[in-house]
């Protein structure tokens, strides 16, 4: 068994997913990271939408659920570290190639593609720069359409363009991204008080 296999398998073992694209992350093998011996471990991570999937605790597991990744705490051994080490995966693979057509609704507006990079880099983004730039890339089909039935002025309604999101997919590209004016004020504001 290869290790790719091995950690869909352990995966279906213990939460009950399976057929979910796994991306292999980093090796952990530090000689004392488990009390009870020598331990390697391999590390992956998926971008899924949780609301398309079930996760049922196996066996060998109590319960199994989500959890917002900015409130997990209390990991054992040095589980803290690698799932930080998949996060900041995470946030350098926005940075080079197309995310969001695994999480975000067929449909979707730029506010809503906003927020998910928002979300994913922890930071909030200048939204005129980011709308540019990710119109620029000819990435979206503009659907000529609006939202319905929101209390605000309806946005307009986009969707990914999959010939040119397998492209970026294979090729990759610099998506180099502006935080928005108020972060940036708040940043140097902190920069300088650090300096006095």
């Amino acid at each position: 068994e290869n290790l790719d296999t091995a950690a869909k398998r352990v995966l279906e073992e213990l939460t009950g997913l399976r057929n979910v694209y796994l991306e292999q992350v980093k090796t952990f093998g530090a000689v004392n990271r488990h009390p009870f011996g020598r331990v390697i471990t391999v590390a992956y991570f998926s971008l899924i939408k949780i609301s398309h999937y079930n996760i049922q605790p196996s066996s060998i597991a109590k319960k199994a659920k989500w959890h917002s990744i900015s409130k997990v705490e209390g990991l054992a051994f040095d589980h803290q570290e690698i799932l930080g080490a998949c996060f900041n995966r995470l946030k350098w693979l926005v940075r080079s190639r197309p995310v969001g057509f695994e999480l975000l609704p067929p449909k979707f507006t730029l506010t809503e593609l906003q927020h998910l990079y928002e979300a994913i880099l922890e930071t909030e983004l200048d939204k005129r720069n980011f709308r540019k730039k990710i119109l620029s890339m000819n990435l979206l089909i503009d659907l000529d359409e609006t939202q319905e039935g929101v209390a605000h002025r309806p946005a307009r309604l986009y969707k990914f363009d999959k010939e040119k999101y397998e492209e970026f997919l294979a090729e990759g590209f610099n998506f180099e991204l502006k935080e928005s004016k108020k972060k940036e004020k708040v940043v140097r504001k902190k920069a300088r008080a650090k300096l006095a």
